[in-house]
């Protein structure tokens, strides 16, 4: 076991943990925080994205022990300091861009990271921007409305 310490959500924590603990069992077991769902815990689906560091990575591809002295941001941690849901999280609610919403928190992750970081004026260019993203359920017509329509939001 060793020492794990790092800001999550803006919040300093520490826990111990075994060294082989993945980050995305860490957010899970150890913080209780489920909002970041594990669909294949090998890195393709994109179910398990958060924000280390600013940026969008997969939880479930990576350790635990990776993110020391970080700062992680989960699903949980995007809301305002008043409780308002995310600016792409409205967009998603508005446009209709989930169905079951397994999905829906590391979509959300990979779309504010997408905005942030790169070009995603066009439909192709959110498109490409989400490939590593699955949804088995909405055919990603309403997901790329809704990234648009959250990327005009977040400007």
């Amino acid at each position: 076991m060793a020492l794990l310490t790092l800001t999550v959500n803006g919040t300093s924590v520490s826990r111990e943990v075994a060294p082989g603990t993945l980050l995305s069992d860490f957010i899970r077991e150890h913080l209780r925080l489920t909002g970041t769902h594990v669909g294949c815990d090998t890195g393709q689906c994109g179910a398990c994205t958060v924000h280390l560091d600013g940026r969008a990575v997969k939880s479930c591809s990576m350790l635990a022990a990776q993110a020391e002295g970080r700062s992680l941001t989960t699903i949980e941690g995007i809301a305002g300091a008043d409780g308002a849901m995310h600016p792409m999280q409205v967009a998603f609610n508005q446009c209709h861009g989930l169905q079951c919403g397994f999905c829906t928190p590391g979509m959300v992750m990979s779309a504010i990271d997408l905005v942030q970081h790169h070009d995603c004026s066009s439909e192709a260019q959110v498109r490409e921007g989400l490939e590593g993203n699955f949804c088995r359920c909405t055919g990603y017509q309403n997901i790329v409305k809704a990234v648009q329509q959250g990327a005009k939001a977040m400007a």
